[in-house]
């Protein structure tokens, strides 16, 4: 059965150094699509980051790329299983370099807090009690 992918591009300014914060959160780099401007960080079977090097990542655009440290272009939100998880990863992602984003968001049956990485990107983090869903 097929699954669609998202894949997220993302504009960074060292890509070594965002190689090693992701994958001090736990993901996995996939060598087949990195290389000197890019590195595929796969986050699930359905959801992987592209970084790119901002020159690299120029070549798809020709807008401006904006500086994620001063001007929001996106809110990357990936679910968790728990708030546990949602801690344990934002705590991680801290501890690997990034910052702290905005205020813990817990509305009993939502939880979520948020980080952003060493280029500025906002990752969202969220937990959503399962009965909530169902309706």
């Amino acid at each position: 059965m097929y699954q669609q992918m998202i894949f997220v591009n993302l504009p960074v300014n060292d890509l070594d150094a965002s190689k090693k914060f992701f994958t001090e959160l736990g993901y996995t780099l996939n060598p087949r699509f990195s290389d000197e401007n890019a590195a595929s960080v796969v986050i699930s079977d359905t959801i992987v980051a592209m970084l790119l090097t901002k020159p690299f990542y120029a070549t798809f655009t020709k807008k401006e790329i904006a500086d994620a440290t001063t001007t929001s272009e996106v809110l990357i939100c990936l679910s968790a299983e728990s708030r546990e998880k949602v801690d344990e990863l934002v705590d991680r992602a801290i501890a690997a370099g990034g910052t702290a984003s905005g205020q813990v968001q817990d509305h009993g049956c939502m939880y979520g807090r948020a980080f952003d990485d060493l280029d500025g990107h906002t990752w969202e983090v969220m937990w959503m009690d399962p009965a909530a869903v169902q309706g």
